[in-house]
């Protein structure tokens, strides 16, 4: 067994028009079945919508944030990847599987636009994603809780401890908050 990082397994490359446009359709689809969770009248209906929205949500928020903002401030992106996380080695062994082979987004930045970008610029771009990874999804899953929704408020305590984890995760070599750190640094 090797010591060295795994890289990511990318299984699909996308134009950033196209990766754009299935991210908002998949946090639009999150958000619609969050409504319609609260709007349900059988339990397990609900429960199946809500849990099936905020995954929704939390797959679609983190690379677009990265492209959002990073266009913002002037980075510019070649493509979009899907594959499983760039940052396995940082997930406990009973998750790490898991994050290897859930679809996450990635969005490939262009190397002579970060090459120019200022470092502040790069920061706050690396950290755009992991904050919208932790902040919308807990913010949707409040959103179920104050809805009513059953379990809701199960729901969005898992979802903030995830939450936590997330950045934690991303705080070690290879992670959004590791990266955003090294670009002040540089």
């Amino acid at each position: 067994m090797t010591s060295e990082p795994r890289k990511r397994r990318v299984w699909l490359r996308l134009s950033i028009a196209t990766g754009n446009a299935i991210q908002f359709a998949t946090l639009l689809l999150g958000c619609f079945l969050l409504l319609a969770a609260g709007r349900a009248r059988f339990t397990g209906l609900a429960v199946s919508e809500m849990l099936a929205g905020l995954l929704l949500i939390y797959l679609g928020c983190h690379a677009i944030a990265h492209w959002g903002v990073g266009r913002s401030l002037g980075i510019h992106f070649c493509s979009y990847t899907v594959g499983g996380t760039g940052n396995p080695r940082a997930w406990p062994v009973g998750l790490r599987w898991l994050m290897e082979h859930v679809p996450f987004f990635g969005v490939q930045t262009d190397r002579a636009s970060m090459e120019r970008a200022k470092p502040v610029a790069k920061a706050i771009m690396w950290s755009a994603g992991v904050t919208s990874s932790a902040v919308v999804p807990s913010l949707a899953a409040f959103w179920a809780w104050r809805s009513e929704i059953r379990m809701g408020k199960a729901v969005f305590l898992i979802t903030l401890i995830w939450s936590v984890g997330t950045v934690v995760a991303n705080r070690s070599p290879g992670g959004d908050c590791f990266k955003a750190r090294t670009a002040l640094k540089s």
